[in-house]
């Protein structure tokens, strides 16, 4: 139905900046309703960052990134995007994007991989 491809993750030092992007590609007659942002570091759980609704762009994010991280979309090339400014040593993860028109989310990129160096 959905199928994800996450771009721009790399190496940063502490306090820069990487810019996410996630391009879909949705089958026809088939509705993205919430589009999402998701990490997980070395031995850790997965977790949510962000999230946008399609139909509003309503937005959602995690208490650790609120202020630093924003997401966005852009509906002529259907793809989100995650904007990470002043980037922390424990933003370092593989961020995976996620989508689907209902949760749970049940499509899933391929994740990229985001180091940021102290």
């Amino acid at each position: 139905q959905v199928q994800l491809v996450e771009s721009g993750g790399g190496l940063v030092q502490a306090g820069g900046s990487l810019r996410l992007s996630c391009a879909a590609s949705v089958r026809t007659g088939y509705s993205i309703y919430t589009m999402g942002w998701f990490r997980q570091a070395p031995g850790k759980e997965r977790e949510f960052v962000a999230a946008i609704r399609w139909s509003d762009r309503m937005t959602d994010y995690t208490d650790s990134v609120k202020g630093r991280f924003t997401i966005s979309r852009d509906d002529a090339k259907f793809t989100a995007y995650l904007e990470m400014n002043s980037l922390k040593p424990e933003d370092t993860a593989v961020y995976y994007c996620a989508a689907d028109n209902s949760v749970p989310l049940r499509y899933w990129g391929q994740g990229t991989q985001v180091t940021v160096s102290s």
